[in-house]
């Protein structure tokens, strides 16, 4: 049973404000990975604390701090909109389903992952410095992207 909407309206709202994408059904996931030219980042939000610690304001450093940024940023909230994360998953080829996690798309096809293991007891800081080299990396200003 997903969680009710009035439980998580407020972590919804943390991403959305920051401009990023909700995209709550399969089509709206599908549509923004295979139609999006460039970059999409793919948030799966979660109602953890780290999620609410680290994550939702480490990507909200990031992008305030960086010059580049994806050309597209969705996100899905696992344990609410269940279709449409197991959609997003899938496009994660490789990792088993984690949450939070923000995985990074060209043409459709996974080019960076960062997994909750990669975020988990992070400060903000360290998940934004780490945002913002992968931004670098996927839009060309510096070398590959490394995790």
């Amino acid at each position: 049973m997903p969680y009710p909407e009035i439980m998580i309206h407020g972590m919804r709202a943390e991403l959305a404000q920051l401009g990023i994408e909700e995209t709550k059904t399969t089509e709206a996931v599908k549509d923004a990975v295979e139609n999006t030219d460039g970059t999409v980042m793919v948030i799966v939000n979660s109602v953890c604390g780290c999620a609410a610690g680290g994550v939702r304001p480490g990507i909200a450093m990031a992008l305030a701090n960086s010059e580049a940024k994806p050309d597209r940023a969705i996100t899905v909230f696992a344990g609410a909109d269940i279709d449409a994360t197991d959609t997003a998953r899938a496009y994660f080829e490789g990792y088993a389903p984690s949450s939070p996690s923000i995985g990074f798309l060209q043409n459709g096809k996974l080019v960076q992952m960062f997994e909750r293991r990669d975020l988990e007891g992070r400060p903000p800081l360290v998940i934004a410095e780490a945002l913002v080299g992968a931004f670098n990396a996927l839009s060309g200003k510096t070398e590959a992207a490394k995790n």
